[in-house]
């Protein structure tokens, strides 16, 4: 208890800063005394105290019954408003992020990541984005310092080690596997460190300072990973006996009372055996004390010895020599010293780690963000892209001097989401090893490499945006690639400010985009009854509400889904309030009134995406400065529709004046969209039955596949158990052959009738533990049509709820039978009725027992939780995973489960042997499963497993 004592005063953990930027500073741990060495105080002797930091008020304010002034009531609103500001900015972000599919492309980065943290992160889509233009630069650098690195880092051995360390804050205990976790990420992240200089070193060059100064101010806590591995062999998962002199002494102790309780028994047992007391000297374990095993009849050699058990039989007795009792006892003692001193030991070194929380926290956040680094640069071997470069407002101006009038200039620039197929297949980590060795196998591959090409890649985009343009509309005809060609600007914003490189040509130019909103798609909602014009609007408004000088707004298809004049005067208005107030604004549309707007504002541009007229088909590539048609009609023609149909369209379109009448542009949109509603839904239905078809064969191929892996493991099992009963049986009968003989010769003829009866009490009691009730097996040897009942057999009758009753009458000649149950005779068809067939006679067919089935089953329960149980490696009882507390008194038993759970190694099986006396120490048992934290779930005895739970520990 001594060491529960001492680490009872880390409960509450030191106060730590933890800045507004991520950071963790450990600087208020300054003041923190350090415990002493474990070498010095042979146990947990002495820990400093952490001092406290007062904490801010956190409860309700308390509101007195002054009235409130105007100027706080304003101060209040406008608090309000902001917070209102920012909850719908940050809504609008996640909505861009998933609009432009950012999380598939951190998916893209996440094979390249060497950390399971750095994974997890990526798969989430939350890959760090510059907050400042300062910040994304300086994820570029590291990006393309990592770009140069000429070998892999090994990230090898670094584990997440946050719940561990939040466990030691926290005041819970850590275990041996716990410590060496966070002694083998603290040495690996030492490694990575050393690693990096090196590659620095020898190149003479600083080209990788950015990479250097991620984990310059580390502190790698080399004392504490000393520490821990001087205490603990991480290998074998023990305190080594160096970790303190107490412990020391207490294992050469225990070692010298050891050999000298061995060398007792073993001389005893050798008289035993010589005095014909046992057939072999046996030394063995019986609740946990050391002792001799003996013949039943010849208990009298050890007088005053105290029976500890005694073999199924009842023949051989395992007995404590009086003098052992107190070797015995000095053992116990000695082993209750030992998990105390360990206990005292694993307390000292969690204590440490909860002191080092800032510094451990701190030092992971910068291996991660390295592991980020160095993965955002295998990314850009992957995808051969190039680093982006910003442009502010101040930059402008000089650019225009030097003749360069393009704030945004991107060439061929591709969609990384397009672009995936037509790359060599991404390797697996467990292939690859992590990011660095995939950045180092692709060092030497570009883009124009045919080994680096599978298909072909899609139609690369110019983006060449002048200074002075605020507003870009995009017109063109639909499947035309506008909303991909936006998507691709939006998402290259993004990247940048993450410190990605573009998948583009020469040096990549763009602004810094603060915040980067986009209305793409149909944001149509019943719940919130919002029709597809009603959506646009709504998201439009907030979209107006945030924006600001540095923002980048995207618009996908501009006031459509409501009546043309309007919405073209809607769409005019928000463009013009936009290049008021937004950096860049991009849209789409088919109004043609929108792409005229150039003329009377140079701020706004007009793109055009190019449709080859004679193949009617888009080429995906975009025409600055032009204005593109919709090419309706041409687009229909190529689809597929009737001539006819067509040409009373183009009849249609000559009869129009310029102002589009809107019944006859009405008459000719509803038919076109008729046809296509037809289209897509015959489409989606055939999609879905395509889907169910292809789930089914899934699951029918798995099931299969299941199907021969269940049997095979069902017959290997069952051979297994079959072979260890018959194993089981065999050295009880040679047992009992033994011992008549040896009995035999030495009897007289008076006893001989004595050792007969003996003999074959002991051989009917085997009998009989193999063929019991439970046993019988519901199989009939013949079909209920074929089976003739005989007087005598022993049947099961269906009307009597399949109880076992006895044939007492030969059957009768209209089918009938006279059965007994009890003292009730009852007349039965013979096909209510099927013969029972025990599961020895089933032994001498050769067949498997259905009683080493059910055993093996262990019911339903067990089945059912078979996936579940795995987990926690096999439940099968040895000496090592049990822990027997028959006869001992409450208190003494609560503390040798507590000990025994302790002790148990993670994700582990612990029986407990309870016995079935009065009960009392399996409720203590019980009480203590249910709170103690380690134990994850606990099965109480069944018919197969009487006087014993088990217990599965986390």
């Amino acid at each position: 208890m001594e060491a529960f004592n001492c680490f009872a005063r880390f409960k509450e953990p030191p106060n730590l800063f933890f800045p507004r930027d991520g950071t963790v500073s450990a600087s208020n741990t300054a003041g923190v005394s350090k415990p002493t060495s474990i070498r010095a105080a042979n146990s947990v002797t002495s820990v400093g105290k952490s001092t406290r930091v007062s904490k801010p008020f956190q409860g309700k304010p308390k509101l007195s019954a002054v009235s409130i002034s105007p100027r706080k009531s304003r101060i209040g609103a406008g608090l309000a408003a902001d917070a209102k500001r920012v909850r719908v900015r940050e809504e609008l972000r996640r909505e861009t992020e998933e609009t432009l599919e950012w999380g598939s492309v951190c998916s893209q980065v996440s094979v390249f990541v060497s950390t399971s943290v750095g994974r997890a992160l990526c798969r989430s889509g939350n890959l760090p984005v510059g907050r400042d233009r300062e910040e994304s630069e300086k994820l570029l650098d590291q990006t393309e310092a990592a770009v140069l690195l000429p070998r892999p880092l090994d990230f090898s051995g670094i584990d997440d080690v946050s719940e561990i360390v939040g466990a030691a804050v926290a005041g819970e205990l850590l275990g041996i596997r716990e410590l060496c976790a966070v002694e083998r990420s603290l040495q690996s992240a030492r490694r990575v460190f050393v690693q990096l200089e090196q590659i620095s070193a020898d190149e003479s060059s600083d080209r990788y300072t950015s990479l250097l100064e991620i984990l310059q101010d580390c502190d790698f806590l080399v004392e504490l990973a000393n520490q821990i591995a001087f205490c603990i062999d991480g290998k074998l998962s023990i305190v080594l006996d160096q970790a303190s002199m107490k412990l020391e002494s207490i294992r050469m102790e225990r070692r010298k009372n050891m050999e000298k309780l061995e060398s007792f028994l073993k001389e005893m047992s050798m008289k035993i055996f010589q005095s014909g007391g046992i057939d072999s000297p046996l030394v063995t374990k019986r609740r946990s004390r050391m002792c001799v095993g003996i013949k039943a009849s010849h208990k009298s050699l050890l007088p005053e010895g105290i029976v500890l058990s005694s073999s199924s039989s009842g023949a051989t007795y395992f007995i404590e020599p009086r003098d052992a009792i107190e070797l015995n006892n000095m053992e116990v003692r000695l082993f209750n010293d030992e998990k105390a001193e360990e206990l005292a030991i694993l307390g000292v070194l969690t204590s440490e780690v909860a002191y080092a929380e800032a510094k451990i926290r701190y030092l992971m956040e910068k291996i991660l963000e390295l592991d980020l680094a160095v993965a955002r640069g295998a990314y850009a071997l992957w995808t051969g892209g190039f680093r982006p470069y910003f442009i502010q407002d101040s930059e402008r101006f000089k650019s225009i001097i030097t003749g360069d009038t393009l704030s945004v200039d991107i060439e061929s620039i591709q969609h990384p989401l397009l672009l995936e197929p037509s790359l060599r297949h991404l390797p697996s980590v467990s292939e690859s090893g992590g990011g660095s060795s995939i950045l180092f196998n692709r060092r030497n591959l570009s883009m124009d490499s045919e080994e680096f090409l599978e298909v072909e890649p899609p139609i690369p985009v110019d983006f060449k945006i002048e200074n002075s343009t605020k507003v870009v509309v995009i017109s063109g005809p639909n499947t035309g690639g506008k909303t991909a060609t936006m998507k691709t600007l939006g998402l290259a914003s993004h990247m940048s400010k993450a410190g990605m490189f573009l998948s583009a040509r020469d040096r990549p130019k763009l602004p810094w985009f603060d915040q980067i909103l986009a209305d793409i798609g149909d944001h149509q909602s019943l719940e919130h009854n919002l029709s597809t014009f009603s959506g646009h609007i709504s998201r439009i408004c907030k979209i107006i509400e945030v924006a600001s000088k540095n923002s980048l707004v995207l618009i996908d298809e501009i006031g459509s889904g409501t009546d043309p004049s309007e919405g073209v005067a809607l769409s005019t208005s928000i463009l013009q309030h936009l290049a008021d107030h937004a950096n860049l604004t991009v849209v789409t549309t088919h109004y043609a009134d929108l792409s005229r707007l150039k003329s009377g504002d140079s701020r706004f541009e007009n793109a055009a995406m190019e449709f080859c007229l004679e193949t009617l088909q888009p080429t995906f590539r975009i025409l600055w400065g032009s204005t593109g048609n919709s090419n309706a009609l041409g687009i229909a023609k190529s689809i597929g529709f009737d001539q006819k149909m067509l040409d009373r369209a183009e009849e249609w379109v000559k009869k129009l004046e310029p102002d589009r009448e809107r019944e006859r542009q009405g008459s000719l949109y509803q038919s076109l969209l008729e046809e296509r509603k037809l289209l897509d839904a015959q489409a989606n239905e055939a999609a879905l039955v395509l889907e169910e078809v292809k789930k089914l064969h899934s699951e029918i191929q798995s099931e299969a596949e299941d199907i021969d892996k269940r049997v095979a493991a069902l017959k290997a099992k069952e051979s297994q158990l079959v072979q260890q009963e018959l194993q089981i049986i065999k050295s009880k009968m040679d047992s009992i052959i033994q011992d008549f003989e040896s009995l035999f010769r030495c009897a007289t003829l008076d006893q001989f009738s004595s050792i007969m009866r003996e003999s074959e009490t002991a051989i009917a009691s085997i009998v009989a533990a193999h063929s019991s009730k439970d046993d019988m097996s519901y199989e009939s040897t013949k079909s209920s049509s074929s089976y003739l009942p005989q007087i005598g057999d022993q049947v099961y009758v269906t009307r009597l709820g399949d109880k076992v009753a006895t044939v007492v009458a030969a059957p009768a000649e209209d089918g009938t039978t006279t059965v007994q149950y009890g003292k009730i005779k009852v007349r039965v068809k013979r096909n209510d009725m099927r013969l029972v067939q025990s599961s020895s006679s089933k032994h001498n067919s050769a067949s498997q027992p259905r009683g080493q089935i059910r055993r093996w089953n262990k019911g339903p329960a067990m089945e059912a939780n078979k996936d579940e149980e795995a987990a926690f490696g096999p439940a099968v009882r040895t000496s090592k995973n049990t822990v027997d507390l028959r006869g001992k008194r409450v208190e003494e038993a609560s503390h040798h489960l507590q000990m025994a759970i302790l002790g148990c190694k993670s994700r582990g099986v612990l029986f407990i042997i309870h016995g079935m006396g009065t009960g009392a120490v399996k409720e203590c048992v019980l009480d203590v499963l249910r709170n103690h934290p380690r134990v994850a779930k606990f099965e109480e005895e069944s018919p197969m497993n009487y006087g014993c739970t088990v217990a599965y520990i986390k």
